[in-house]
């Protein structure tokens, strides 16, 4: 694997400070059952990564202290954690809203059989990895028998009332390039994922989410053994748009890595840059209760020219 960030460091991406804390993303660990190419996590089946039931209930006093109102649980597989079920329970008590981001297949895996009906029963916000409606795109991405799978997910979430008009359960699926190139227009491509997915097989969903591919961990030296990682870094650069710096994930949002370390966003965790809080080298969340970030200097290099490229993609999607 090779390391990224020398090449990150010299950059001259805008400054950029927080606003209001609304949302903690919370990486579970680094296990999954995929290992797919385009993983900025680096996930896969032997990563052992995960997070321990006192920093859950770490997350959860920040939750009460901090009044943010969203939950996003990332991965790895986050449900493969064993205080996954823990965590969406007690954060929905707390009429936190949940979002789950799962890679589908997880649905379909031995012993978790009644995932699906338990996200619904909880009211969780899927937020479902698909990156193309065509099989071919999804298993050399992905891995043989992925889109099969993913489809069968995607069904069985409908069929539990997901993307239903007549229910609040939310289902949005997420499309990432399959090489080093910019996503198309959201609008466009989410009419196609509509029409193709809806005729071909029957899924309904809410949203698409077109994310840039991230020049780090598994995708990044993957650019760097085929010598493309200085041309794929210079497109971000050369499409950076100023007006999508508003809108960027990491002003309003703070990610918690499996240890319970914070960063300023999920990429940040990745590439080990902590989020600034008073000098220290490392901020545990712990560290964050009754702190107001407002205003706090956020951690940047040329990665982040991913999120402000073109249309704009952080974790909600295009930004413009």
């Amino acid at each position: 694997m090779h390391d990224v960030l020398p090449r990150l460091r010299a950059s001259a991406f805008p400054a950029l400070t927080r606003a209001r804390l609304e949302t903690l993303q919370v990486n579970l660990g680094y296990r999954c059952n995929q290992a797919c190419l385009h993983c900025h996590v680096n996930a896969g089946p032997k990563r052992t990564e995960q997070m321990d039931r006192a920093t859950v209930d770490a997350v959860l006093e920040l939750l009460d202290a901090s009044g943010a109102r969203n939950l996003d649980i990332t991965g790895g597989a986050p449900e493969l954690n064993p205080h996954f079920r823990h965590l969406v329970c007690a954060a929905r008590a707390r009429d936190v809203q949940v979002m789950d981001r799962c890679n589908l297949t997880i649905l379909l895996e031995p012993g978790f059989e009644d995932l699906a009906a338990f996200l619904a029963a909880q009211g969780v916000h899927v937020v479902a990895s698909l990156p193309c409606y065509l099989e071919t795109n999804v298993d050399g991405q992905r891995g043989d028998g992925v889109f099969a799978r993913s489809i069968a997910a995607l069904q069985r979430l409908n069929a539990l009332g997901y993307a239903a008009a007549d229910t609040r359960l939310e289902l949005d699926l997420v499309y990432n390039p399959t090489g080093p190139y910019l996503p198309p227009p959201q609008a466009a491509l989410e009419a196609d994922y509509r029409r193709e997915l809806g005729v071909r097989h029957g899924v309904r969903f809410n949203r698409l989410y077109t994310l840039a591919n991230m020049p780090i961990q598994r995708f990044g030296s993957t650019l760097i053994s085929r010598g493309a990682f200085d041309a794929y870094l210079r497109l971000l650069r050369d499409a950076h748009r100023d007006e999508n710096l508003v809108g960027v994930m990491c002003r309003t949002l703070v990610s918690v890595a499996w240890d319970g370390s914070v960063y300023d966003c999920d990429f940040n965790q990745m590439l080990g840059l902590p989020l600034r809080l008073d000098g220290r080298p490392r901020v545990h969340v712990r560290d964050l209760l009754g702190v107001d970030l407002d205003g706090n200097p956020i951690m940047v290099a040329g990665h982040c020219y991913g999120c402000t490229a073109g249309q704009g993609s952080s974790c909600g999607g295009a930004l413009s």
